[in-house]
């Protein structure tokens, strides 16, 4: 895959990205996180995202020994991680319930363990996991600003920022945002109702969807909606000659969207990969999402 600009400031990244948001305490493994690293390599994805919270809070320590073990150099590769979403687990008895802290002493702890488990000098995109409004926003937009220029981090974003989040940040931190994770795909197009894909472009930076195949629910689930856009999907990928989830993806990456794979079956990551030798014409594209509405 031709590597892409993921905004008009940067960085280049793999025009698919993969993620560990789906991975449970029983994948994190040295063997299953190797496999996966070498398949999206052999496939031609560089690009690896990260927080902290993934696997049980185990993932990006796996992932780190895995990486440095490897014959690959850390500038072939693009790291994203985050901070920001805790959630209860055994290994953390102080988290009591989900939440959101983005407090400017969470956010610099974050980052230094995130440097030491997955064992880079740098981060190149470190992003906060959802908005947390009783942080005190400018301080935590400072400590990013300081990180930056350490050069701890290399660019900032964001994770399911409403625009008028997005916007706050933006004021604060006086330096651009490289990217905005936000669920998208054909059974959930809510981005382009409340704004966010139109904000997203207005900032000069390609969308980042998120469960790009709804979790595997196009392909596995039997409601009627689903259903109706499987179906259509089928009929194209027959035209195409190709499986109807790289259909669904090259829905998206029709509006410039990068899919965000969390999946650990290897086939489904083959066929996101598949997706970009699929070229929808204008109507297709719309047929699709009216399946998705109806």
């Amino acid at each position: 895959m031709e590597k892409i600009y993921l905004s008009d400031v940067g960085p280049k990244v793999s025009p698919a990205i993969y993620g560990f948001y789906r991975w449970k305490d029983e994948d994190i493994t040295v063997a299953k996180i190797e496999k996966i690293f070498n398949l999206c390599l052999d496939l031609g994805i560089n690009t690896f995202d990260h927080a902290d919270i993934y696997g049980g809070y185990q993932c990006e320590e796996v992932f780190g020994k895995v990486l440095s073990a490897s014959s690959v150099k850390r500038e072939d590769v693009v790291l994203f991680t985050k901070c920001g979403l805790l959630l209860p687990h055994p290994s953390r008895p102080d988290v009591r319930i989900k939440y959101n802290n983005g407090t400017k002493e969470h956010v610099i702890n974050s980052i230094d363990n995130s440097l030491l488990k997955l064992k880079t000098d740098y981060i190149d995109i470190f992003l906060l996991n959802g908005f947390d409004p009783l942080c005190h926003l400018e301080e935590t937009a400072y400590v990013l600003r300081k990180m930056k220029e350490s050069g701890k981090i290399r660019n900032i974003g964001i994770v399911n920022f409403s625009v008028f989040q997005h916007q706050l940040l933006s004021a604060y931190l006086e330096i651009p945002i490289v990217t905005n994770h936000i669920e998208l795909n054909l059974l959930n197009t809510s981005a382009f109702d409340n704004g966010q894909i139109d904000y997203i472009k207005q900032r000069y930076m390609r969308p980042l969807a998120t469960s790009p195949l709804a979790q595997g629910f196009i392909a596995e689930s039997s409601d009627k909606r689903p259903l109706r856009v499987r179906g259509k999907l089928e009929e194209l990928a027959n035209k195409y000659n190709t499986h109807f989830e790289s259909v669904a993806i090259a829905w998206l990456l029709k509006i410039g969207a990068l899919p965000l794979i969390g999946s650990t079956n290897e086939s489904r990551i083959r066929h996101i990969a598949d997706a970009f030798d699929v070229k929808l014409e204008h109507q297709e594209w719309y047929e699709l999402y009216q399946a998705s509405k109806e």
